[in-house]
């Protein structure tokens, strides 16, 4: 079994959690795994001590996104692929697990097409078109590259970086590149840690939904959770055999997801 699991920038602020890292190993012994991170707290941290302010936007559809200027992309990919990549695989390392961490401009892992434009709304509710920046659409995996280190007995660790058209660097959603590395990888389960349950809709947590189903609510997805699901419903509509999304605050959340049925399970 082929495992695909992005997790939150929230496991990784701190220590590590130590239920994490021996989750990783215990999962391991089952099955294949490739790890792909967030960190987006580490970029605003980051950036702030480089006195660089952060812009986040909204979209017309919900999902919220940092928005990418040059000298923001250059300090993202040194928050991203530099400190909490390396971050990772050191902890993941000291569990004797052979991690290594890659962004997506290794090996061309990940090529994405420049945005032109953005559509966002303004704090009075009203639309607005402005200049793409440094924010790609994934256009395209290295499957070959992820296979290879698979093979050689590596646990790849994915920092959500990719390589544009102009081999220019881009931010890209890591929930999104988990799903298409999943698809790129025909995983049999993609799994999506976050901080909390699952998808909750009225203050309660929904258990299965249909990709079809998923389709028809997310107009009623928060903005956190939102990018989330569309992610499953690109991973399922990619062949992947189903989508966890489940929280990184469990004990062993690999194994919640996977075994124990916990968080909102999307399937075909």
């Amino acid at each position: 079994m082929l495992i695909v699991v992005k997790i939150g920038g929230s496991l990784l602020e701190s220590s590590i959690p130590e239920g994490f890292l021996g989750d990783v190993k215990n999962a391991l012994e089952r099955s294949r795994l490739i790890l792909v991170h967030g960190g987006g707290k580490i970029v605003t941290n980051l950036a702030a001590k480089l006195g660089k302010e952060q812009l986040f936007v909204t979209s017309p559809q919900g999902f919220r996104s940092r928005y990418t200027d040059k000298e923001t992309v250059e300090i993202y990919a040194m928050g991203m692929a530099g400190l909490a990549n390396k971050g990772l695989v050191s902890a993941l390392a000291s569990k004797g697990i052979p991690a290594v961490g890659i962004s997506g401009l290794d090996g061309l892992l990940i090529r994405a097409r420049r945005k032109k434009d953005l559509i966002i709304v303004d704090e009075r509710g009203r639309k607005k078109r402005i200049d793409g920046g440094y924010t790609g659409t994934i256009v395209e995996v290295n499957a070959k590259l992820l296979e290879a280190l698979l093979d050689g007995g590596f646990l790849p660790v994915v920092a959500p970086l990719a390589i544009g058209e102009e081999f220019e660097f881009l931010n890209v959603d890591g929930d999104r590149a988990a799903a298409q590395i999943a698809g790129a990888m025909g995983a049999d389960l993609l799994v999506l840690l976050t901080d909390v349950k699952g998808l909750m809709l009225d203050g309660e947590l929904i258990p299965k939904l249909t990709k079809d189903e998923a389709e028809e609510i997310l107009g009623r997805i928060g903005p956190g959770m939102i990018t989330k699901v569309h992610a499953a419903i690109q991973a399922i509509e990619k062949g992947v055999g189903k989508v966890v999304i489940g929280s990184g605050q469990e004990p062993e959340p690999i194994r919640a997801a996977v075994e124990l049925g916990m968080g909102t399970v999307i399937v075909r």
